[in-house]
């Protein structure tokens, strides 16, 4: 049952995203990317108001993050307080890219992932991505600062 709650909320996640749709190509290897998508260089001001705008990264929806402006903070995945501590760049940017290489599991939405292997998309979305390159290495920029706790 609750498997089937949080498919009905992904996909009203999702419906509220807006769609960025200019997927660049990534290698993975292991956990990690390790190359900036398209050798961008991430600005962590613009990841930091990605990871809170409700119609683009919403990270917000299920982490809670070091933005106390913002008055709701998801518990559904882990807080987000030190990942910056935890985990290098290139794994940050593979789990912003797609989770699912690192927990096949896991419920959140592959922000990067090429749209040619997606499926269950709606015709107006098909071959898009939900962050652009830009946006993802802004998120990767953001979330490298976070290195303490709450």
């Amino acid at each position: 049952m609750a498997r089937f709650w949080l498919a009905g909320w992904l996909i009203g996640f999702l419906a509220g995203v807006a769609w960025a749709g200019d997927y660049v190509p990534w290698t993975a290897r292991g956990l990690s990317i390790p190359e900036p998508l398209a050798g961008l260089q991430g600005d962590p001001a613009r990841g930091r108001a990605v990871a809170a705008d409700r119609q683009r990264g919403n990270c917000l929806a299920c982490h809670h993050m070091p933005i106390p402006e913002e008055p709701d903070h998801g518990d559904i995945g882990p807080p987000l307080d030190g990942i910056g501590a935890r985990l290098g760049p290139g794994e940050l940017r593979l789990r912003i890219a797609d989770e699912k290489r690192v927990n096949p599991d896991s419920i959140m939405p592959s922000f990067h992932r090429d749209p040619a292997t997606l499926y269950r998309v709606l015709p107006s979305l098909a071959g898009q991505t939900i962050l652009s390159a830009q946006e993802v290495e802004d998120l990767v920029a953001w979330l490298s600062t976070l290195r303490e706790g709450p």
